[in-house]
């Protein structure tokens, strides 16, 4: 398996590892409920190595990019990102990204660990001629600092003004003297920050960042599944893939359709015209049934209407949770379904992540 350039750093943690992708990562340390509660309440770390940067250049890489991505690079500025989808002819999600604006001639693209091959070849086949691509993804490790106390945190190791970063900007500085794009982007629906930074100062960046008094609780992907689940953020392989599009995935937002052009458009357009057929939606279980990915949602006949994408036990509220794609006039909250676990069939409705304490 691959391992990123932070493996050491986790086994002085007391990591236990998963096999994710290929890639020898660590899913919990102290346990994903103090993990996930950790990032609620106060800051957590994550090693994100594992995900890819691509890096486009060109006299006019921002247009180039533009015809590649759902939503709108022209729309926003130097030394700012978007999250957007990149589509297929026939509108299919080929994966979804944080674009990054360097400069109208560089841009910075982070792809999904499991896509980087697939979403570097086609970058560079799909790419306007004058721009040209080059996968770094190798020469980047990638922390993520997540939480309520997460700019208070880094603040005691580097000089930059974070409270001058609004979300989706970024800027560039030195962190424990390590020099970083520094991101205020996440997946956990916290505030945070995500730094980019060369491979071999990794190390050296996270274990300052996990010996600072009060400091933050290094998490596994446990407890990031739970807490971008809790805000219904979608995982690629699981809610979204080449046979979902952006409308049916509740992507609606950064799907920009009057943009002049980008691959996918016109099936998109086609899309909305004829009626989209189904849509991801978010779901609390009425009893302690926990619904799994490929479970099936069933109408009041038994018969399949839809599938679940995503489920766990929510550790922020104590109930079940989950993503699926159901019938596009069964999107509403309040909405119930159906679900077999197993042998049984269990209520759920549809509600709006994240949940609110009563």
């Amino acid at each position: 398996m691959k391992r990123t350039p932070l493996f050491e750093c986790h086994g002085e943690h007391g990591a236990r590892f998963v096999d994710f992708g290929g890639w020898e990562m660590p899913v919990q340390y102290t346990g994903i409920q103090k993990e996930h509660d950790a990032v609620r309440t106060h800051a957590g770390l994550f090693d994100v190595s594992h995900m890819g940067e691509v890096i486009v250049t060109g006299e006019d890489a921002v247009a180039a990019v533009n015809t590649l991505i759902t939503n709108d690079l022209e729309k926003i500025a130097d030394g700012q990102a978007c999250y957007t989808a990149m589509c297929m002819p026939n509108g299919g999600i080929v994966d979804d990204l944080v674009v990054y604006r360097m400069s109208r001639q560089k841009v910075l693209i982070c792809v999904n660990a499991s896509n980087r091959e697939k979403d570097f070849a086609w970058i560079s086949e799909h790419l306007p001629e004058g721009a040209t691509a080059t996968d770094h993804s190798d020469e980047y490790a990638q922390i993520a600092l997540q939480g309520p106390q997460a700019e208070a945190l880094l603040a005691q190791l580097t000089e930059v003004e974070l409270s001058a970063i609004g979300r989706y900007w970024f800027a560039e500085g030195a962190v424990a003297g390590e020099q970083c794009i520094i991101s205020r982007t996440g997946y956990t629906g916290e505030d945070g920050f995500e730094l980019y930074l060369a491979a071999e100062s990794g190390p050296k960046v996270w274990r300052a960042l996990a010996g600072l008094e009060h400091g933050p609780v290094p998490c596994g992907l446990g407890a990031r599944d739970t807490l971008r689940l809790e805000h219904k953020y979608a995982l690629y392989g699981n809610d979204i893939d080449e046979s979902t599009t952006p409308l049916e995935a509740g992507l609606s937002w950064l799907t920009k359709l009057q943009k002049e052009h980008f691959i996918g458009k016109e099936a998109l357009v086609k899309q909305k015209a004829e009626g989209i057929p189904r849509f991801l939606v978010a779901f609390k279980m009425a009893g302690r049934a926990i619904a799994r990915q490929g479970y099936n949602i069933v109408n009041e006949a038994g018969e399949t209407i839809g599938r679940v994408t995503s489920g766990t036990k929510s550790p922020s509220f104590g109930v079940a949770i989950g993503m699926g794609y159901v019938p596009y006039d069964m999107r509403k909250a309040g909405t119930p379904l159906k679900i077999q676990v197993r042998k049984s069939i269990e209520d759920a409705e549809v509600v709006r992540l994240p949940l609110k304490n009563d």
